[in-house]
């Protein structure tokens, strides 16, 4: 599978959020985390989730991936209702999941293994991802060989070997230092424009959501609501100095300014 082929078999899904209210705790201490939430989500979008601290950012990826209920409203994938997880919406964390025992080739081919796929196609497909992650040749190593961002890209070449029409990231980047951090967002928005899976992508980082977005959803405090819906009109492809364009330092002072204003 080649990343021609990745392309060719991936079509990005549309996302619709409409009047989501999601309570987590025990039945006896509930807690509201997100309440009347719309959203709207083009497919091939890329669009960052920013919030205050705790306000349910998580949540909402979670509720998308299908692992959270909704306590009221509704999601929808193209239409179709989410009612349970699904490979076709792929979740990477912020810190990775891989199996510590499995070298990495193994790890990436996993999901295939599950479908009952050969280990001489799912072992080719996996070192094609690899390559596609800049991981060719470290098909026989370990995790605990591989540094903190290629571990992370690992952890996205195995969640895109499901082919998922929505790609959810919860500030997968967050553990790494700030050169690595620069490089991992520029691989990911590589590969995005050969993948052109629909991404929504939660961080705290305000100069992150604006170098990698199309748009910016900003939530309220919890109760989470989308209280703005900001466009982010710099062109591509996003380069270090995108970061010294007039209309990236406006946007940041208006995502700031709306954070502090729920302070």
């Amino acid at each position: 599978m080649s990343s021609v082929a990745i392309e060719a078999a991936t079509t990005a899904a549309s996302i619709s959020v409409r009047g989501l209210a999601v309570e987590v705790g025990p039945p006896h201490a509930r807690i509201a985390t997100l309440e009347g939430l719309d959203a709207d989500i083009a497919p091939g979008q890329f669009v960052c989730v920013l919030g205050p601290s705790g306000c349910g950012k998580s949540t909402l990826l979670g509720a998308i991936a299908g692992h959270i209920a909704a306590t009221q409203g509704m999601i929808a994938v193209d239409d179709e209702a989410v009612d349970r997880p699904h490979p076709e919406r792929g979740l990477v964390f912020q810190q990775h999941t891989l199996f510590p025992w499995k070298r990495v080739i193994d790890n990436v081919a996993f999901g295939l293994k599950m479908k009952g796929l050969g280990a001489s196609e799912r072992r080719r497909q996996a070192a094609e991802l690899l390559e596609l992650v800049g991981l060719g040749g470290f098909d026989s190593h370990y995790p605990a060989q591989l540094s903190g961002g290629m571990q992370q890209r690992v952890e996205i070449a195995r969640v895109l070997i499901n082919r998922p029409r929505v790609l959810l990231m919860d500030e997968p980047f967050g553990a790494l230092d700030a050169q690595t951090r620069r490089m991992m967002q520029t691989l990911l928005l590589d590969i995005w424009a050969k993948v052109r899976t629909t991404i929504v992508f939660v961080t705290h980082d305000i100069e992150e959501a604006l170098f990698l977005a199309d748009r910016i959803l900003m939530l309220s405090q919890r109760p989470a609501r989308v209280v703005a819906d900001i466009p982010v009109p710099l062109p591509r492809p996003r380069r270090d100095d995108t970061t010294l364009d007039p209309a990236f330092i406006d946007i940041k002072r208006q995502c700031l300014a709306l954070l502090r204003e729920m302070a």
